[in-house]
């Protein structure tokens, strides 16, 4: 990367509080449907509330790669959502925070009193549906750059400071880590009961290894045995080659005769949503955790009337368990949960449209991967 030389201190606001920063930084910038540049622009300035981040390692996720394969999106944006890393400046009348705190940010945060928070469904929230930072353009979570503008309503309750000793690369974790405890809770999973998880990437492996944290019993379906081992250091037991085995017929074997009392879908498009039906046990839960784009999918509208199965979903964080997800992340990295085991691929600012191709054709050697504007605090796995 490329170091500029112009540098200045942040004087958007008299009492701002800041390290030296310069005036332009390095983003990967999409520009429009399967166009994104890494380009100079400006470094985004703050306001009183807010805070300045410069980022040290954020994570790509699927909702990215969507909005930038779909065009779902006006242009210019920068993306980037699973952020963490020092905070540079600190605008007037924020509290609780300094210059050099390690954070990472939640990019959405609910109202807490609007008729969808009262009934505890956050990501319906007006508030929550507004992104609250950005690394310039229409605020769009802004990872993919050296600097973010974290805005005051996440400040206040969207920022979350990172204890010493845990990596950025774990905290980048506490966002879909989040998003997935928020899916297990809604199961209400009992030791009792079977769980099959369809699909053992990152966000499948997560789910599962937070299934299993219930004392249920928890399969894992995926075609790549590479996944599996991944898997297996989180200790999940059972796998399910779904490419020579029969899945169905498996979960069933495994809860005598009956089927899974849950199914979890962690795998895109509408193709696997009978199979997942078809192995839940009458009166059993299905949830699609990965069906983020509309369309039509096949089901039979028995198995949910007759049947008495439920098909739910689930999508994005709460902030309701924020401090429980964070706990998890923060905590777990020395003590058998450490997330940075998902990263396959680490990639500089410079490489960032090398890492959005990589994600966005995965394969069995491919997990999560990361963009990363400094060096990385771990080696290239």
């Amino acid at each position: 990367m490329t170091k500029t030389t112009q540098e200045t201190t942040q004087e958007t606001d008299p009492e701002t509080i800041s390290e030296t920063i310069p005036k332009t930084m390095r983003a990967a910038v999409y520009r429009g449907m399967n166009d994104v540049r890494v380009e100079t622009v400006p470094v985004p300035e703050i306001g009183p509330g807010e805070v300045l981040i410069r980022v040290a390692a954020c994570g790509i996720c699927g909702t990215d790669l969507k909005k930038i394969h779909t065009g779902s999106h006006d242009a210019p944006r920068i993306f980037g959502h699973e952020t963490a890393g020092t905070i540079a400046a600190v605008g007037a009348g924020v509290e609780g925070f300094a210059v050099g705190d390690r954070v990472m940010v939640f990019h959405h945060i609910p109202c807490g009193h609007c008729y969808y928070c009262r009934k505890k469904t956050f990501a319906q929230c007006p508030v929550y549906k507004k992104v609250g930072c950005t690394a310039g353009f229409e605020p769009s979570g802004g990872g993919f750059a050296e600097y973010v503008r974290v805005m005051d309503w996440i400040v206040r309750r969207g920022l979350v400071k990172v204890p010493d000793g845990v990596p950025f690369e774990q905290a980048a974790f506490v966002e879909p880590v989040n998003t997935c405890y928020k899916a297990i809770k809604n199961l209400d999973l009992a030791p009792d009961e079977t769980v099959l998880v369809i699909g053992q990437g990152p966000i499948g492996i997560l789910l599962a290894a937070l299934a299993a944290r219930s004392g249920a019993r928890v399969l894992t379906s995926d075609l790549f045995p590479e996944r599996h081992r991944i898997a297996a250091t989180y200790g999940l037991s059972r796998p399910i080659d779904a490419g020579k085995q029969d899945v169905i017929g498996l979960t069933r074997s495994a809860s005598e005769g009956r089927g899974a009392d849950a199914v979890i879908l962690a795998v895109g498009g509408n193709s696997l949503i009978r199979t997942a039906m078809d192995a839940a046990r009458p009166g059993g839960r299905v949830l699609l955790f990965a069906q983020t784009q509309h369309g039509e999918a096949a089901i039979d509208p028995a198995a949910i009337c007759m049947d008495e199965k439920f098909l739910i979903g689930s999508y994005s964080a709460s902030e309701e368990i924020q401090d429980e997800g964070a706990e998890l992340v923060f905590g777990g990295y020395s003590d058998g949960f450490d997330l940075t085991r998902l990263i396959s691929h680490r990639y500089s600012l410079e490489d960032a449209v090398e890492a959005i191709h990589v994600a966005s054709n995965p394969g069995p050697a491919s997990m999560k991967i990361f963009i990363e504007p400094k060096a990385p605090e771990m080696p290239q796995v």
